[in-house]
């Protein structure tokens, strides 16, 4: 639990008003449950948004604040961990109410809270950043983001092949799943592309993809973590989210000011903004069949460039960003791992030739990463970091994996990783499968 400090910096006196469950007080997180398990007991959890926050802060923070006091694994983003696979498995076992599955299950999918997160998140971020150090990240990321790839893909294909596994299905089932953008924008398309020309049936090949994409996404949020745990003890190798070496963005000057100086007006500016670039994401999405967040985050960058975020709105979209990532990521967390991370899909990946080839797979992304990163003048943290959210698992993956190593900043370059190049792995992909398959 966290302890409450004084004005003054120092610890206040211990009292059940002195402690919190990630930000709740520990009064109201015990009358919370007090509260939700009088609704479940009586079988109606309502799923109004009110009732939601409780639940999913409740979850969220609970599972986030075990992973935080495990010793050892704590520093390998543990707490991101268990915020989304505590949830998945007490679901599967059936240990967590039916009611409170069905009601997260209905708002997560119905309100799609996870894509405000993420405006919140990328909005906030790059109209916070300094357009020099902007441009710069975007132009450089795409180099060690290829070399990434091919080196994950040349690795697989190796370390697949010695454990007597087919080529063709490691590249296929193994490797283009891990890196292609996730779920609804890789594994998706891929089974139904696969169905078309393989002739099967798409409900079995999308059960046979899903492990990989999950299972990736995993190896990363540990490796991110070790990363985040290195550079505590390698300050010269870590920008802290920062990814240029010797240049700092405006998140960090800004984060650097007195909150007063933000006042509410900034803010909903900001948050209005994020939702304005959201929508005209959504309807680009819905009539060109782009991606959504990829447009948001273009207009993002078009609107610091053109020097046309104000600096109130610089200050808001900062404070917008920062409520986000401390209040809504492991709520978030838990109802992904409620109603969108199967346990018995992730199981399914642990054979030994997938577990290894996948793990051997990232190891190679990250590593190619820091090395050309570093040769570009990128922090080699950073740079692996950016270039592992290639093997996310789409949206909900970035937030983990960055919730992980807590540079929640980077999530415009990782959105750029998972987006664009899973959608060209998924391109690729296809295109090969129609010739080789």
């Amino acid at each position: 639990m966290t302890e409450v400090e004084t004005k003054e910096g120092t610890p206040s006196r211990l009292s059940i008003h002195a402690f919190s469950i990630g930000i709740i007080p520990l009064p109201v997180y015990l009358i919370l449950l007090l509260v939700l398990g009088s609704f479940i007991a009586l079988g109606k959890l309502p799923t109004d948004i009110s009732v939601m926050i409780a639940v999913l802060g409740v979850g969220g923070f609970t599972c986030a604040e075990l992973g935080r006091r495990i010793p050892v694994i704590k520093t390998l983003g543990a707490a991101a961990i268990f915020a989304t696979f505590i949830p998945s498995y007490l679901v599967y076992a059936k240990v967590l109410p039916k009611s409170v599955v069905v009601s997260v299950t209905t708002f997560t999918k119905d309100s799609q809270f996870l894509f405000l997160y993420i405006a919140a998140i990328i909005v906030g971020s790059v109209l916070s950043m300094d357009r020099h150090v902007l441009v710069r990240g975007f132009l450089k990321i795409f180099a060690p983001m290829l070399a990434g790839s091919l080196a994950a893909i040349a690795t697989g294909l190796a370390v697949g092949s010695a454990f007597g596994m087919k080529l063709h299905d490691i590249f296929f089932f193994v490797l283009v799943p891990a890196l292609g953008g996730g779920v609804g924008e890789g594994a998706i398309p891929l089974s139904i592309g696969y169905a078309g020309m393989l002739h099967q049936d798409q409900g079995l090949l999308l059960a046979r993809i899903l492990p990989s994409v999950m299972f990736a996404s995993l190896t990363t949020i540990v490796f991110t973590g070790l990363l985040n745990h290195y550079g505590r003890t390698r300050p010269a190798l870590t920008g802290y989210g920062t990814l240029q070496i010797g240049e700092h963005d405006d998140i960090g000057l800004l984060n650097a000011q007195p909150d007063s100086k933000i006042g509410p007006t900034e803010v909903a500016a900001a948050g209005v903004t994020a939702v304005t670039l959201y929508l005209i994401g959504l309807l680009g999405q819905t009539l060109f069949k782009f991606p959504g967040p990829i447009t948001m985050l273009i207009l993002a960058i078009l609107l610091n460039l053109a020097r046309l975020v104000t600096p109130n709105l610089k200050a808001g979209a900062y404070a917008y960003y920062k409520f986000f990532s401390t209040a809504v990521t492991y709520p978030l967390l838990f109802a992904i791992g409620v109603s969108l991370t199967p346990w018995e899909k992730l199981i399914a990946a642990f054979t030994p030739a997938t577990v290894v080839t996948i793990i051997a797979s990232v190891a190679a992304l990250m590593t190619t990463g820091w090395y050309v990163g570093r040769l570009l003048g990128m922090y080699p943290i950073e740079a692996a970091i950016v270039t592992g959210c290639r093997a996310s698992q789409g949206g909900t993956g970035d937030v983990a994996i960055l919730t992980a190593c807590d540079r929640l900043q980077l999530m415009p370059f990782a959105q750029i990783a998972t987006r664009i190049g899973g959608a060209a792995t998924v391109t690729v992909a296809l295109a090969l499968m129609r010739i080789y398959g």
